[in-house]
């Protein structure tokens, strides 16, 4: 009972700031699901078809529910939205729920970036203020930074695009990392005999299909890789300097300065100005608000500001609240894109 009252609380301040309550559709096709998930991620699906074969399934996820209702609609408007609601998800741990109960609230076809930002991140604190929790610790961290150390560190392109997609893959990105680092992939020998193939191809049928590519493909892709090489002298700097960027983690209002010597120790031309994080230290003595280069890389969806909120509980830490900037969910998705931030409450904490 206690939960209900403080969740139709929540939900009554996060309507007086203005946002908008909507129904989200529980089924969803799945193919919206694996193409921002991938294929692995079918185990956790509830998953069936219909009468026409299509494959649907219960929504996992409620922010793509969301943005899926937002096209439907045809919306090209500013939209500021709320929902109550759950995600259904498989999991393979007895202690878990396959049902997660959430409040989310989002700011969709959202262009003005540092005031819908802002506004997420305050309407985030209102609710903490409201949750009961004594103390919680706000982190912050921003892709978009990431992104901009990798281009402008000296690497070609093609790897520049792979440290990117695969920066959520902690596993995988280490191992990108060590390949850059150690260059174990780089033999002189295999490089001369790839160019000794290149010309041969050359004179082959561009339409000839090899290993499920057209020879056309392929020579596509060793003409990159020939014409812009990776530098092995330049692997272990700039691995040291992805390293030591992720490892980057202070409280929020020195973060700038940490960010802006960091960048400039490396002759990299990034400047964070005072203003960039949308929000200040808080005159609150039971918040904490930090900067962490690494926050949220688990997380695909994100494409800028993505920031948490924890909690302790029975001396055990909790995520209470998730958000961020998700500008590119809907071209992931194969549509249009449309700016989005939000945020979701995890009320599963109370349970």
């Amino acid at each position: 009972m206690k939960s209900k009252n403080l969740s139709n609380k929540i939900l009554r301040s996060i309507k007086s700031r203005g946002f908008k309550n909507i129904e989200l559709d529980s089924v969803i096709e799945t193919k919206y699901i694996l193409r921002r998930s991938g294929e692995n991620f079918r185990k956790f699906l509830f998953s069936f078809q219909d009468l026409k074969g299509n494959e649907l399934c219960l929504r996992p996820d409620l922010s793509i529910s969301s943005v899926l209702r937002y096209l439907d609609n045809k919306s090209i408007k500013r939209e500021k939205i709320f929902y109550n609601a759950e995600a259904y998800r498989k999991t393979y741990q007895k202690k878990d729920s396959i049902i997660k109960n959430q409040i989310g609230f989002e700011i969709l076809g959202s262009n003005n970036k540092e005031k819908d930002d802002r506004e997420i991140i305050n309407t985030s604190l209102k609710v903490l203020k409201l949750s009961g929790f004594n103390k919680a610790t706000l982190k912050l961290g921003n892709v978009e930074l990431f992104y901009l150390l990798v281009d402008k560190l000296e690497m070609p392109q093609r790897w520049k695009q792979r440290l990117k997609r695969y920066y959520w893959n902690e596993n995988y990105f280490s191992q990108l990392l060590k390949r850059l680092e150690t260059n174990s992939d780089i033999d002189p020998v295999f490089v001369e005999t790839d160019k000794s193939k290149f010309k041969k191809m050359q004179k082959k049928d561009k339409n000839k299909v090899i290993a499920g590519r057209t020879y056309q493909e392929i020579l596509e892709r060793f003409s990159m890789k020939i014409n812009d090489p990776r530098r092995s002298s330049r692997g272990k700097i700039n691995t040291k300097i992805i390293k030591e960027f992720l490892k980057i983690k202070c409280p929020l209002e020195k973060a700038p300065k940490i960010l802006n010597s960091f960048f400039k120790k490396y002759s990299l031309n990034i400047i964070v100005g005072k203003d960039y994080f949308p929000i200040q230290k808080k005159n609150n003595k039971n918040l904490k608000v930090k900067f962490l280069a690494s926050n949220g890389r688990e997380l695909e969806i994100y494409s800028s500001i993505v920031f948490s909120i924890d909690v302790k509980i029975k001396s055990k830490v909790s995520n209470f609240i998730l958000g961020g900037r998700y500008d590119r969910l809907t071209e992931n998705l194969g549509f249009k894109k449309v700016p989005a931030v939000g945020a979701a409450i995890n009320m599963g904490v109370y349970e």
